[in-house]
Order: structure tokens, then C-alpha cells, then sequence
């Protein structure tokens, strides 16, 4: 007895996550994706954590100051409620989100949505950051980004803090840190720095 394959039509979600270290252009490359799905006439929404406020309180604006509009959420849930009846949700600063968005992510995909995230993937200490490690191990698509080392010239994957704070979640910009390559930031963290 033959069984005619079930083929469908019904919309499919995935997950994408662009990571690397600051200055490597994640924030751009998700402002890119993201325009062009409303080039697309996708219907999109666009999330960052409250707390970031560095360029502007509303808009997401990326270290080339590109910008488009985003809603700033106190916690991931608030996606799943204010994105009824999108095609695209992008999500920047991913790492300062709350431990939920990896499910919130699952969720949406399976809603038929694209999410598109981005987000450091290192600290500064050079450690896997907040939740990007399980954003990344759930991720249908991994875009790495890198930036260029400061001191030498070759590609940078690391945010080498200059400010002596030591709290992980420290939102700065260029006179906060610096991109380095893997030798330039392990000589800093062992010079001090």
C-alpha cells in the first residue's frame, strides 16, 4: 500500500543568531537583515533590553549609527505578547536578556516566525556570556562576526574592557572597550591592564 506523502504549506520559523565581539558589526548586520524583510513586506518587530540606552532610548542604532526603530521590554515574555501576528522578530544585546529567551525564541519559531538575534557571545573576561550559549546551541543559523585587533592588525574575536569595572553587565562603548585579537587580550588580562 502506497501512503502519499503529507506535504505542506504551512510557515516555518527559525532561528538565527548573530554573535561576536563588540565592534564586529552584529548590530548592523541585524539591522540589515531586518530592513530587508520590510523591503520583503514582511511584517517585523524589532526588541532590545531596556537597560540600553547608549545611543538612543528607543532605537536600536548600531557603532556606524545606522538605526531602526525598536521596542524596549523589561523581560523576553514581553516579546511573546507584543508580536502577535509578525513574520520577523529581531532582538539585539541578546546576552543582557533574561534566562527565558531561549524558550521565547523556540516558541515564536514554532509560530512560523523568524527570529533574528544578536548578541556578544564573550565577556569581557573572555567567558561564554549570559544566555547566548544556549541561544547559540538553538539556533538553526550561526553567523560569527569578528572585528579587527586594535593593537595588531588581525582579526579580533575578544572585548577587551579598558574601564576597571568589574561587573559583567556594563554597557560601554568605544572608550569603554576595544576589539583584540586572541594574543593582544590575553596579554592584556595577564599585563592588568
Amino acid at each position: 500500500m502506497f501512503i502519499e506523502p503529507h506535504w505542506t504549506t504551512e510557515r516555518r520559523g527559525w532561528v538565527e543568531v548573530i554573535c561576536g565581539s563588540m565592534f564586529s558589526g552584529k548590530t548592523e548586520e541585524l539591522i540589515r537583515r531586518l530592513k530587508r524583510a520590510k523591503i520583503a513586506h514582511l511584517q517585523t518587530e524589532i526588541y532590545k533590553p531596556s537597560i540600553d540606552t547608549r545611543y538612543d532610548e528607543r532605537d536600536i542604532v548600531s557603532h556606524d549609527s545606522r538605526t531602526i526603530p525598536s521596542i524596549p521590554i523589561d523581560n523576553s515574555q514581553q516579546i511573546l505578547l507584543l508580536s502577535q501576528g509578525v513574520d520577523v522578530v529581531g532582538i539585539d544585546e541578546a546576552q543582557f536578556f533574561d534566562p527565558e529567551l531561549p524558550n521565547v525564541c523556540d516558541q515564536l519559531a514554532l509560530r512560523g516566525v523568524r527570529v533574528i538575534i544578536a548578541g556578544l557571545d564573550m565577556d569581557f573576561k573572555g567567558k561564554p556570556f549570559g544566555i547566548m550559549p544556549a541561544l547559540l546551541a538553538k539556533a538553526d543559523y550561526i553567523t560569527k562576526l569578528h572585528a579587527i585587533c586594535v593593537r595588531c592588525g588581525h582579526i579580533a574575536n575578544f572585548s577587551f574592557r579598558k574601564s576597571p569595572r568589574k561587573d559583567q553587565f556594563f554597557l560601554g562603548e568605544a572608550d569603554s572597550y576595544e576589539p583584540r585579537c586572541r594574543k593582544c587580550f590575553n596579554e592584556g588580562m595577564t599585563a592588568g591592564e
